[in-house]
């Protein structure tokens, strides 16, 4: 089963490669467009910082915007909108913000519900000039995006007896575990660590590991293991680059996401990709909204730049990808305006403009 069989005619999943790209067969016309979700939180302050850079290398991007009214969390999701994704096939999303025990259902879980992005793929990578504990982190967590603990069906059994349905099914399972098998191959990896707690949920998480085992039998030369995600989150934490390729079922795999993020210098950092049977939604990998920092040009913008990177690649933009990923690991690497997140004191629109000027510079010197 070809289940990537829209996305690429050629080593799609070679996602970390300069050479070879992840990428949509039918991006030939010379413009692009481009379904931007500029969403809640930091979410106007990182995005409009992609358009400032999109900008400034010349790429030939189109937007087709979808503002987001934290007030009325369900107008976000109009037909408008997935029609718009469905049609340009590729969006750039900001984090939506999610209240806790009231309101409506999450907006992140039912956008990738409708457009059945069932993929989450987060590369975590040391990042130059970015000071951590560990200078060689290198793995990729790659996240079952629609069913789990996320499936959102919840009920009062009584007054203070309340009961959460975990749904784990064969079909999902075997699809994320040929996604990371696949992901493993084409990018040389080596082992791919299915992360569960079938030690307690016998059935559900058994019935996950039961469809990795499965598929980790077509795959000899790809080592495969299991680890207990209590475990796991100790072993990344001490040993970190034991991990290759992270494979999770939907709420284990945002626990993981989030501790890796620390790892590499925190959330702010990490870039991501959702993928489903035709459409790609790119944000940042640990999805987290900043609702405490909005407004106050305080966001690391890094992850979201690298994740638009993801997405150059995909349209096939290589040159422009090239050249904004150069950047943004310049600008890192010689702390022109580190944010306070990784020990500086520049703001949002200070690594914006450091980047920007890199790109003009890099421009003016290839015009020389």
């Amino acid at each position: 089963m070809n289940h990537l069989k829209h996305f690429a005619p050629r080593d799609y999943f070679n996602l970390l490669s300069r050479r070879t790209y992840f990428a949509h067969p039918q991006f030939k016309s010379e413009k692009k467009m481009v379904t931007l979700i500029p969403g809640d939180g930091i979410g106007p302050e990182i995005t409009r910082s992609v358009i400032g850079v999109f900008q400034a290398a010349n790429v030939p991007i189109t937007w087709e915007r979808f503002d987001s009214d934290v007030s009325h969390p369900d107008r976000l999701l109009s037909n408008s909108l997935l029609a718009s994704i469905a049609r340009n096939r590729v969006a750039l999303k900001g984090p939506l913000y999610t209240p806790a025990r009231i309101g409506l259902p999450s907006r992140n879980r039912e956008l990738r519900k409708a457009l059945e992005l069932y993929a989450q793929i987060v590369p975590v990578k040391s990042l130059p000039g970015v000071i951590t504990r560990y200078s060689d982190i290198d793995l990729v967590i790659i996240r079952e995006n629609t069913e789990g603990e996320y499936i959102g069906l919840e009920q009062m059994v009584t007054p203070g007896v309340v009961q959460s349905l975990k749904i784990i099914t064969r079909e999902a399972s075997l699809r994320i575990a040929e996604v990371a098998f696949d992901y493993a191959a084409k990018n040389g990896r080596k082992k791919v660590s299915a992360i569960h707690k079938a030690n307690i949920m016998k059935l559900s998480d058994g019935e996950f590991l039961k469809s990795c085992r499965e598929v980790a039998k077509k795959y000899p030369n790809i080592q495969y293991e299991e680890m207990i995600i209590d475990n796991c989150c100790m072993q990344l934490v001490m040993r970190p680059t034991q991990f290759d390729v992270m494979l999770t079922p939907n709420l284990y795999g945002a626990i993981v996401t989030n501790v890796a993020s620390a790892l590499i210098g925190g959330p702010g950092l990490l870039s991501g990709i959702n993928i489903g049977g035709s459409e790609a939604v790119f944000e940042a990998g640990a999805r987290h909204v900043g609702m405490d920092i909005q407004g106050k040009n305080k966001a690391n913008p890094v992850g979201m730049l690298l994740s638009s990177v993801w997405l150059l690649r995909y349209l096939e933009l290589n040159s422009h990808a090239e050249a904004i990923e150069t950047a943004v690991h310049t600008v890192l690497r010689e702390h022109k305006a580190p944010t306070a997140d990784v020990g500086g004191t520049a703001t949002t629109n200070d690594f914006t403009q450091a980047v920007i000027d890199e790109i003009l510079a890099h421009q003016e010197n290839a015009r020389v």
